[in-house]
Parts: structure tokens; sequence; C-alpha cells
């Protein structure tokens, strides 16, 4: 067996227990044991994360009416089965291999968690005391773009079971975030925004059945309630979606960030985007940044080798000043003001 492969499969059970999906953890585990299932997640396009496609291969067939035994164990499906899933799971993978194959090797994880627009929140709050001016957004691998209306979501936010601040409480969609730590997040008022743009190789269209449900099919069964909030985030989106622009991010950013308006700030910003990216990529983001030409923010929310950590960054001629504004959960169930 593979010892890196080993490595990574038991990485994302650790990371499925941590983010409250022991389905997930348990199938992963059993995986890692089984050569035929990693060959067939093996099958993903280069830097595809193999778990999250094959469990979304599956998960999309049962959305979309495959009958199997697994369903029980699915909440997402209404199943309330307990116990060892991975014999139903490894049958119906098998079952169904040429279709799970075929989504595996077309699909990519364009995951859309919209409670990450909690964090989002308290790092646009925060850009805004920093800078006076109207704020262009862009940003980098959207997906569907739910998170890029952010500032459409009513917002619970609790510390000991209690609210400590209510946005909007009559939205559609109302996300709830623990408070941890000693320090409160600046929650309001808002920035003003002047421009919203997207820039995403593989954009979902929300309008196509097919999408929506690749899109339902990436979020874990056994948290139904987050399929739920991606309902509800769908339905806001499509009455007024954002521009989003197709194509590779890094060859699109330069001519985005040439055509913004000079009166205004421009903030680039991303969620849990970058775990794709290659080294080189990562440094020709930096590079973009860094000779733009014009002052400018970028705000990320990205695991940093410790932590999902919100990171504001100033660049202004050539020097970079990052502030580590906080700490989170990847799916945005807590944050944890550091700035």
């Amino acid at each position: 067996m593979n010892d890196r492969e080993k490595t990574y499969w038991r990485r994302f059970a650790a990371e499925a227990r941590h983010l409250g999906s022991p389905l997930y953890e348990s199938l992963s585990l059993a995986a890692d044991e089984d050569p035929a299932l990693k060959a067939l997640a093996a099958r993903a396009r280069p830097g595809q994360p193999h778990a999250n496609l094959l469990f979304a291969a599956v998960h999309f067939l049962l959305l979309r009416g495959a009958a199997h035994p697994l369903g029980d164990f699915y909440a997402s499906l209404g199943g309330t089965r307990g116990g060892d899933a991975f014999p139903a799971f490894r049958d119906f993978v098998l079952t169904h291999a040429d279709a799970v194959a075929s989504l595996v090797e077309t699909r990519v994880t364009n995951t859309n968690e919209v409670a990450r627009s909690s964090v989002l929140r308290a790092g646009f709050v925060a850009l805004g005391q920093r800078e006076p001016l109207p704020l262009q957004l862009i940003e980098i691998g959207p997906s569907a773009g739910l998170n890029m209306i952010w500032d459409r979501y009513g917002m619970r936010y609790r510390r000991d079971d209690a609210v400590a601040m209510g946005i909007a409480p009559d939205a559609p969609l109302v996300l709830d975030c623990e408070l941890r730590g000693g320090i409160m997040p600046p929650l309001s008022p808002l920035p003003r925004i002047a421009g919203r743009v997207g820039l995403e190789r593989d954009p979902v269209n929300l309008s196509d059945p097919d999408d929506r449900d690749w899109l339902r099919a990436l979020v874990w069964p056994d948290q139904p309630h987050r399929l739920d909030r991606l309902d509800r985030a769908i339905a806001i989106y499509l009455r007024s979606p954002p521009e989003i622009r197709p194509g590779d991010a890094l060859a699109l950013l330069p001519d985005a960030l040439a055509k913004m308006p000079p009166q205004d700030a421009v903030c680039v910003y991303h969620t849990i985007a970058t775990y794709q990216f290659s080294a080189a990529m990562k440094q020709a983001l930096t590079t973009i940044l860094a000779e733009a030409g014009r002052p400018l923010w970028h705000l990320s929310f990205e695991f940093d080798g410790t932590d999902y950590a919100l990171t504001l960054t100033r660049h202004h001629d050539g020097v970079a000043q990052p502030e580590r504004l906080a700490v989170a959960q990847a799916h945005g169930g807590w944050i944890d003001w550091r700035a």
C-alpha cells in the first residue's frame, strides 16, 4: 500500500471526524484498506481530492433516484440506519462502477459551503474599518457564487447558547455561528460594496438541475441541515446572481484588477480554494497581487498548516502587510477572533 495514499485517506477521516461526519469518517477509514475503491477514486482529474469525488459521486446517484440499501444510512435521503455502512457503500460502488467512474473522472469539487459567509462577514467588516473607500470584490474560485452574496444572509452569532448578535433574523436563510475566545469580532456596520465579480474555472450553473444536484451531492449526507441551508441559499442567489467569469482565475485576475474603477478600493478574496493550487500557482497569485500597480486588499480563509485562518493582507507599493484576523471552523460553524 502506498504510504502517501494511506496518509491521505486517514487525513480525510480525521477531517470528517473534526467536522462532525461519523459516516464519512468510517467510510474513509474502510476505503483506506480497499485498493479497488482507491483505484477508482484515483481516476479523478489531477489536483482533485479523491475522497470528496468518490463520496459525492455515490451521493449524486442516490439523490438522482438510484435504489440501494445504502440509502438507509444517508440522512439526506431520509435514512435513519446506524452501524457499519461500508459493506453497502462498497456494493453500491461496484454495482454502479461505470457511472461512479464517469462522475469521478469528469467532475470537480466545487463545494459552496454557505456558512463560511458568517466568517467572511467579520472579515469584510474589519476591512471596512481599515478602508474608507467603497469596495470592489473579486472572489477567486467562487464555485456557484453563494459566498459572493455573503451580505444577503441573516446571521446569529452565539456565545454560551445565547445570541450575542442577530442580523436580519427574518431573512430566508439565517446562518448560525458560535463565538469562541474572548474577543467579539466586528460584525457591523457593513462596508460599502461598489461591485463584485467571481473568477471560476468550473462555474456552476444553478439553473441547470444537473449542476445543482452535483453541488447538493457534495454536501455530506449525515449533515442534512447543510443541505437545507444550501437549498435556501440557492433560492436567494437566483433572485439576483452576481457576475461570474469562466476561466482560469489566475489568468483572468490581472485583467480584472486592471479594469477596476480607480476611485474604489479592491479586495481579492477566497475561501478554502487554494488547497487545490500547486506551489507555483500560489506563488503566481502572490506575484499578481504584488504587481497589480495599485493598492489592494487580500482576504483569505484557508488552512495555514495549523488552523483554518482568516487573514487580511494589504498590498501597497510592493509591500505585503498580513494580519491574522481569526481562526474558524472550515465550514463556518465557529469563529475565534484574534485581531
